[in-house]
């Protein structure tokens, strides 16, 4: 803004509200219309401007910097909680991953003693052919061990779906230092704003702004503070 625009706005020759009014035009197309609000076929020209004053403006002032809404704030805490639920899901991973390789150990184990009893029954079926339970029990260990080798490539494949779901968690993982990346630049704009603005006497040793000036159009019956509070003086006489 050059100095003679800045003596222009001081001055009051410039109307803000034409900015305004121009965005209100833009937004009237993306605003939803209700059934209230319904525009007829006239002219923008031709019809009353304040049918065309859309929720843009509603939205202004901006809600006060509560913790609800500090932009930084919250992205902290999103980050935060992002990496305890992360570490509390890889607990519960890991854990699910040792009991699975504890029940492949056990698995194995019995597959060692099945065999054993398949070895054992095989040589007595065969050496006394006639016994009928040599050969039941040969058959109902064969049985468990086809069941032994199913459970064991069940307990292989849940490992290798632990360890694919450990590798998808690492997108979490990235996913949070990129809002601590934008956290940061947020923070770096912030600290290089205090500092461009900044100024070489105190806010509380500045002059007060002047309410009214020559030239100015809509400010001159403006209450200014001393009148207020000789008004709510008024009020507590009463």
């Amino acid at each position: 803004m050059t100095q003679e625009e800045l003596d222009a706005l001081m001055n009051g020759d410039i109307d803000l509200d034409v900015g305004y009014e121009e965005e209100e035009k833009e937004d009237l197309a993306e605003a939803p219309v209700s059934a209230d609000e319904t525009l007829s076929d006239e002219p923008y020209n031709e019809m009353d401007p304040d049918k065309y004053r859309v929720s843009a403006m509603h939205s202004w002032p901006p809600p006060p910097p509560t913790d609800d809404n500090k932009m930084v704030h919250q992205l902290d805490d999103v980050t935060k909680e992002s990496e305890q639920k992360a570490t509390e899901i890889f607990d519960l991973i890991e854990g699910i991953s040792n009991e699975l390789g504890q029940g492949e150990k056990d698995i194995k184990a019995l597959k060692t003693i099945i065999g054993g009893n398949i070895t054992l029954f095989t040589t007595l079926s065969t050496k006394f052919p006639h016994v009928d339970t040599f050969k039941t029990q040969l058959s109902e260990n064969e049985k468990a061990m086809e069941n032994l080798e199913g459970i064991l490539e069940m307990l292989q494949n849940g490992g290798d779906t632990i360890m694919n779901v450990m590798d998808i968690m690492q997108y979490q993982d990235i996913h949070r230092q990129k809002i601590e990346r934008v956290i940061n630049v947020m923070r770096a704009l912030s600290t290089y704003m205090n500092h461009l603005f900044a100024g070489k006497i105190d806010d509380s040793k500045r002059v007060s702004s002047a309410v009214h000036l020559p030239g100015d159009s809509t400010t001159e019956d403006v209450v200014n503070s001393d009148d207020i509070e000789a008004l709510l003086a008024s009020f507590g006489k009463k």
